[in-house]
């Protein structure tokens, strides 16, 4: 089976495609969100963070100062288009699965 266009290696693993739908589900999202919505420690989603900005899919921007200080992120319009894309291709690759009865087992031909 042929890889459908738009399918993105980047973003495929759990933890980056949830993170990834966060961010496309609002303008800019607060870290701790983040952070508390996908069940990460902080370093983790920094890491996951930083891969989708030097990627150029997301941008990082900090506010405030001191105790006050907060990290926003969210999807830039090449992050956006390459989610889009990812989103249509699992949908492209969902439609060609075939149908599974009840028991588990795919339909037998018939000749």
């Amino acid at each position: 089976m042929t890889t459908p266009a738009g399918f993105d290696e980047l973003i495929h693993p759990p933890t980056r495609l949830g993170l990834m739908a966060l961010l496309a589900a609002t303008e800019w999202a607060e870290f701790s969100f983040l952070k508390e919505s996908l069940e990460l420690t902080d370093s983790a989603l920094s890491k996951q963070v930083s891969t989708l900005s030097d990627a150029g899919y997301a941008e990082i921007r900090k506010e405030g100062a001191g105790r006050r200080r907060h990290t926003l992120v969210t999807l830039t319009p090449q992050g956006r288009k390459a989610f889009d894309g990812h989103v249509e291709a699992l949908r492209q690759l969902v439609n060609r699965a075939p149908s599974v009865s009840a028991s588990g087992a795919a339909p037998r031909e018939t000749r």
